[in-house]
């Protein structure tokens, strides 16, 4: 659990609504270790083991064992992250679920899922039912009210018959069953095998859209980035990479020092680069040539400039580096004119 992330947004909504209750959002912040600051970007992450201290002290501070529940059943998902946005857009509550496997990881990443599907939909002897597949979800039960609470609350805003008609969950009565009762409006069994709900044969075709179509696009495409920088962030070339950024224009990159940080061995390292195909060397050598044209691309920089701060201390190596890269020097691409994106180009754009 300790590598793992939850978006800014979802931590950045229970300081607000804890606030609302209350309790002093700054001090939550501090008690958890959490830049309040930070939390300003939605797309940001912070740290799940962060943000289940962060749960725990607020229902501590509140006074509300079920802040939880209260907190999915009163702030709304499309706020805090950009898959409730997506929800929203979707046409159908299949489709909505579709993107909530897809892209579930940008709200919060959860153990023994990897890049598979979080929730499932399985038939039984007792009718359809909803799955939450993560593991040990006994470790931090206010996760699975947070998520049941707001596929039940969010289905309400599109029809008002109940989305749950029978609640699993795998941990022991809190205390607070009439509250469970209340939100879900249906019949919950504690301590069960499995944490799963039982929902309508139809609900797959029950239509939500509250947003246009074209606003879906926008979304997912803002999602696929998202989610882009998030697997990146995951791989062993990605970690390089973000060390590697920050002192690249020192001209300094040791792979003995990023292995340091990453708090791993020369050999170790070179090795987890190899499974994944890549090296330092060329690791090095895509960021400087991808910084590079990003920088002589925006001509706010000069060649000798570009040079410098992509970690070359000689501006000629730099030109027969780049022009090995590119096939042109440094300079021609510089002052290649710019292409005029028309109104029209840009719609063909957005429709791609």
């Amino acid at each position: 659990m300790s590598d793992l992330t939850i978006a800014a947004g979802i931590a950045r909504g229970l300081l607000k609504f804890a606030g609302s209750r209350g309790a002093d959002p700054a001090g939550l912040a501090a008690h958890a270790g959490i830049d309040l600051a930070a939390q300003g970007d939605p797309d940001g992450r912070t740290s799940f083991a962060a943000y289940v201290e962060l749960m725990r002290e607020a229902k501590r501070v509140t006074g509300d064992p079920a802040l939880a529940l209260h907190y999915a059943e009163h702030v709304d998902f499309s706020e805090i992250s950009v898959v409730g946005l997506l929800a929203h857009a979707s046409e159908t509550m299949g489709d909505a679920l579709i993107q909530m496997n897809r892209y579930g990881r940008l709200a919060v990443e959860v153990d023994g899922i990897g890049t598979g599907d979080r929730f499932v939909v399985q038939r039984d002897c007792n009718g359809v039912w909803l799955i939450d597949g993560r593991k040990n979800p006994n470790a931090f039960p206010e996760l699975t009210e947070t998520t049941f609470g707001r596929m039940s609350w969010g289905t309400r805003q599109f029809r008002d018959e109940p989305f749950a008609l029978e609640v699993q969950v795998t941990h022991a009565d809190p205390g607070y069953r009439a509250e469970y009762e209340r939100i879900f409006r249906a019949p919950v069994s504690f301590g069960c095998a499995r944490n799963a709900v039982r929902i309508d044969e139809t609900w797959h075709r029950h239509r939500l859209q509250r947003l246009p179509r074209y606003a879906f696009c926008v979304f997912s495409e803002h999602a696929d980035n998202l989610l882009k920088s998030l697997e990146s962030s995951r791989s062993v070339r990605g970690q390089v990479e973000s060390l590697l950024i920050p002192i690249l224009h020192t001209g300094q990159a040791s792979v003995n020092d990023l292995a340091r940080k990453m708090g791993v061995s020369r050999q170790t390292l070179f090795r987890r680069l190899k499974a994944e195909g890549a090296t330092f060397e060329t690791i090095l050598d895509d960021l400087r040539q991808t910084m590079a044209r990003d920088y002589l691309s925006g001509r706010k920089v000069s060649v000798n400039e570009t040079a410098y701060l992509v970690g070359f201390s000689d501006a000629a190596a730099f030109s027969r580096a780049f022009k090995r890269w590119t096939g042109v020097s440094p300079r021609e691409l510089r002052n290649t004119p710019k292409p005029i994106l028309t109104e029209e180009s840009k719609f063909e754009a957005v429709e791609r």
